[in-house]
């Protein structure tokens, strides 16, 4: 049996296309008898009032827990955390042997997600880590029976949340899995069958994850010449608290390298060299130039390109194939386009694994804090990463 929590905010301008993820719902616990959905489903108004709706679906049916109430705040992590704890206490009374859960909204990677317009606000990516922290252990109090049961996978049906950040912050509150697009998807986004997948290859990381990077990257959505794909790219990450440590450790000896190669101005211009080679995030030609995610590069590929760079020295060459190799060791699955077609035919051939936020301007080190901030988070702070940042921003 998979529990899978479906915490959809649509209190913003997604709210008619989001929804898609509750009728996909609906199809996939007919299909498979062994899912049950808890869904915690705010519409702004987009279906006759603005209202937050918590269900059970499964067998094809949804079912109400209670009444609707009043829109609820989305944004807020106390809302997230206490849908976390109802969909465990969902899974411990139907026997789950896996809890997922999925986010389905606006996504800024580092800077977080789940905008609720009505509030004004959205949630900084570390705090919607530790609502999920908070939520596993209001269900552990409550239930010291099932103390043991965790969130395994989270699905970020948002923008950019592969990220080496998340997926950090995402690990120490006790998640294992990570399915998340590195770059910007279209809405509907993740289809619900992933929860399929999930159910059917559990005990099979491999195979799960890439089912489920088959499941986005196959999806289809409108007909004909209007027919458009979700993800551009997508991965399933293993959030393993040995593999991020070590990615904490290697990526925090590169930067430290980086910052200790200050005076020698040929080196940090090759740093800033290889680092433009490998083009951010936000690929589409209506990007302005401000947006943060520019400096969200794909982390295997921007390591890579310094550790072959025959222009650096031995230690900078070796430290950035150590981070490289760390970060690889995460990616379960993963699936890219050569030619996007919702953003114009981008690239993202080399979009495989988490980005990482590494800047060579100072406008894009974090143009849009304090709202959404990029660096204000625990994996910045333990790389090093602003010491690397001073020295090629």
């Amino acid at each position: 049996m998979l529990e899978f929590g479906i915490y959809r905010d649509g209190d913003n301008n997604l709210d008619q296309s989001q929804s898609a993820v509750i009728r996909q719902a609906r199809i996939a616990s007919a299909e498979n008898t062994a899912i049950q959905f808890t869904v915690e489903d705010t519409s702004s108004g987009t279906f006759g009032g603005a209202a937050t709706r918590r269900t059970t679906i499964q067998d094809g049916i949804e079912t109400p827990d209670g009444a609707p109430s009043s829109l609820d705040d989305m944004a807020s992590p106390k809302t997230l955390a206490n849908f976390v704890a109802r969909t465990l206490d969902n899974a411990e009374r139907s026997g789950a042997k896996q809890t997922w859960i999925e986010l389905v909204d606006h996504g800024a990677g580092d800077g977080g997600g789940l905008e609720a317009d009505s509030f004004h606000q959205i949630m900084p990516m570390p705090q919607i880590a530790r609502a999920i922290a908070t939520g596993i252990k209001i269900h552990a109090t409550a239930h010291p029976e099932d103390a043991n049961r965790t969130v395994d996978g989270v699905v970020a049906n948002q923008c950019l949340m592969a990220s080496l950040g998340f997926a950090d912050a995402l690990s120490h509150a006790g998640v294992k899995w990570l399915a998340a697009s590195p770059e910007t998807m279209v809405s509907p986004g993740v289809p619900s069958s992933v929860a399929d997948a999930i159910a059917k290859k559990a005990d099979d990381p491999r195979a799960m994850g890439a089912a489920i990077v088959r499941d986005v990257m196959q999806q289809n959505y409108g007909t004909g010449a209007f027919a458009w794909k979700p993800a551009a790219a997508f991965d399933v990450l293993d959030l393993d608290p040995r593999k991020r440590a070590d990615v904490e450790r290697s990526v925090k000896t590169f930067n430290d390298t980086v910052a200790s190669r200050s005076a020698d101005a040929t080196t940090v211009e090759s740093l800033r060299d290889d680092a433009r080679s490998v083009r951010g995030m936000v690929r589409f030609s209506d990007a302005t130039p401000d947006m943060p995610w520019h400096a969200d590069r794909p982390a295997l590929a921007l390591y890579s390109k310094i550790a072959s760079d025959a222009r650096l020295d031995a230690p900078l060459r070796e430290a950035a194939a150590d981070a490289g190799a760390s970060v690889r060791a995460l990616v379960v699955a993963h699936g890219e386009s050569d030619s996007f077609e919702p953003f114009g035919g981008s690239d993202y051939r080399d979009a495989i694994g988490p980005t990482v936020h590494f800047p060579v301007t100072k406008r894009s080190v974090d143009p849009w804090a304090p709202r959404v901030t990029e660096t204000h988070n625990a994996f910045f702070a333990e790389t090093d990463a602003a010491a690397a940042e001073r020295v090629l921003a």
